[in-house]
């Protein structure tokens, strides 16, 4: 005897599996763009590491709210993404630039880096969150259940992904640097 999927739940299938295409093409399109930004292959997965940071807290407020994962909530995901991808430019871009511009040491570069850009990204999480919340709540004239599961990811998502964006993608761009100075010095010495 099998069980098989029909109606509701065979829809909510293919919606789930299109999606998951959907999301593994964008984040390739994003590394392929990052790679020309930053001219190399190990920068941008410094990057999208924030990516799995800011979908924890997506879940998380989700099941605090008891919503569920439902289509809005997949939108809100995408628009995650994107805050989450451009939050670790901000610190990666300027760390970067610090180096290679004012001689800075890696050290140097990533704690002036935090503390010159955490406060563009906190002021675009609370502008964000600031525009979601009426949508989490529940106010306006619209069908409010429908698209509050949205709200609820992004909101969510904003949170874990500005805190531990600041504390994590250094700590990552530090073992990726390493990575990256290994390597060239393995090709190096050949």
């Amino acid at each position: 005897m099998a069980v098989r999927e029909v109606g509701d739940a065979e829809v909510m299938g293919e919606l789930f599996a299109s999606f998951g295409l959907a999301m593994l093409t964008g984040v390739l399109c994003i590394y392929i763009v990052l790679v020309l930004l930053f001219k190399s292959l190990l920068h941008p997965v410094t990057i999208l590491f924030a990516l799995p940071l800011s979908l924890g807290g997506a879940f998380v407020g989700l099941l605090v709210a008891d919503k569920s994962f439902s289509m809005p909530s997949l939108i809100g995901l995408i628009m995650l993404m994107g805050v989450a991808t451009k939050n670790s430019i901000l610190l990666v871009e300027y760390a970067i630039l610090a180096r290679r511009e004012h001689g800075m040491t890696r050290w140097e570069a990533l704690m002036d880096a935090c503390r010159k850009r955490a406060r563009p990204i906190i002021m675009t999480t609370l502008a964000m969150g600031a525009g979601m919340m009426p949508i989490a709540i529940g106010l306006g004239a619209a069908d409010t259940s429908f698209r509050a599961p949205m709200a609820i990811a992004v909101i969510g998502g904003l949170i874990t992904s500005t805190f531990l964006s600041l504390l994590i993608i250094p700590a990552v761009f530090t073992y990726v640097d390493d990575l990256g100075q290994w390597t060239a010095r393995k090709f190096l010495k050949k």
